[in-house]
């Protein structure tokens, strides 16, 4: 009899340590409870030692940090009919712990399904220089749609980031023939930018040498002092025309009035032989007869009439009348 009363006490003791072990919770500063007795909703517990009735209270622990959720990659086509493949990452956290429980069954699976299908939706509207250029404004519009739809679950989508966008591989090298146009174009307005800006500043040097041309000489000077640095065995100097142009002036004005002084005498020099020798041949040739034509006269034989002149025809009529 004893005994039974011992082993019936210590099984109320060990029930009765169970029940308070198991009606004691303790939740962290991160974590709220979602307590249902018996199946009704009480108020919302926690943080810190909380105690429920064993059997009867159930207690729904959630946690209130912020959650990584990456998506997987989603196959799209963008608006201009380009396969593309996109992977995001999607970050979110409980504010409502009631409505996370109530209003939705497994809201972390509810969630990840609404990033893939909005993810499709939104990207699929966009071009593919969009979707590579301008990913700040398709994630602000991913995490606009995502948190309007997980709001009525008290879910709060923070921030979503497009992680990375798989092209294949012909686009990849037609968008770097693109790349390595678009810089070589830039070069070219660059080059072309510093050409004018030069032609500018030589232009205002120009002004400025040409009000004093003692500043062209202190250059030439310069540029010889800068040659003679780099020990040169040739040294090519340009000569400027305005150092030597006065010493062609006075030879050009010295010929000038030596050939004014000295062209009558040449002249009657240059025109009097010739003169002579055009006239002293005439009389010679008509003095001296020549042997060789007086024997190709004398040996042909001439027709009296021959030499004779021809009638006319009303002559010719005139004698025989």
């Amino acid at each position: 009899m004893l005994t039974a009363i011992i082993v019936v006490i210590v099984v109320l003791l060990v029930l009765g340590a169970t029940a308070l072990a198991s009606s004691i919770r303790v939740l962290r500063e991160y974590e709220r409870g979602v307590v249902f007795r018996l199946g009704r909703l009480m108020e919302q517990r926690g943080p810190g030692l909380q105690l429920m009735i064993p059997s009867i209270d159930r207690m729904v622990r959630i946690s209130l940090r912020t959650v990584t959720l990456t998506v997987p990659p989603q196959e799209i086509i963008t608006r201009d009919n380009i396969p593309a493949r996109v992977t995001a990452v999607c970050y979110y956290r409980v504010i409502d712990p009631t409505k996370a429980v109530t209003e939705i069954e497994d809201f972390p699976d509810a969630t990840l399904q609404i990033a893939q299908t909005t993810l499709r939706s939104i990207l699929g509207v966009a071009d593919l220089d969009t979707l590579l250029s301008n990913r700040e404004h398709l994630n602000e519009s991913l995490q606009e749609v995502i948190d309007s739809q997980t709001e009525p679950w008290g879910i709060k989508v923070t921030s979503v980031e497009i992680k990375d966008v798989e092209i294949p591989e012909r686009m990849q090298h037609a968008i770097a023939r693109q790349a390595e146009a678009e810089r070589e174009r830039r070069a070219k307005i660059i080059n072309a930018e510093g050409e004018f800006q030069a032609a500018a500043k030589l232009a205002d040097a120009a002004d400025v040498i040409g009000r004093n041309p003692v500043t062209l000489q202190l250059r030439y000077l310069q540029t010889l002092r800068e040659i003679g640095v780099n020990q040169n065995s040739t040294v090519v100097f340009p000569m400027p025309i305005d150092l030597i142009k006065p010493m062609l002036d006075v030879l050009g004005s010295g010929g000038a009035s030596a050939n004014a002084n000295g062209s009558a005498p040449e002249a009657q020099r240059a025109v009097g032989p010739a003169a002579e020798l055009r006239a002293d041949p005439a009389p010679e040739l008509i003095s001296e007869p020549l042997p060789e034509l007086d024997a190709a006269i004398g040996g042909l034989e001439l027709d009296p009439g021959a030499g004779a002149p021809a009638e006319s025809e009303p002559a010719r009529r005139a004698d025989d009348r």
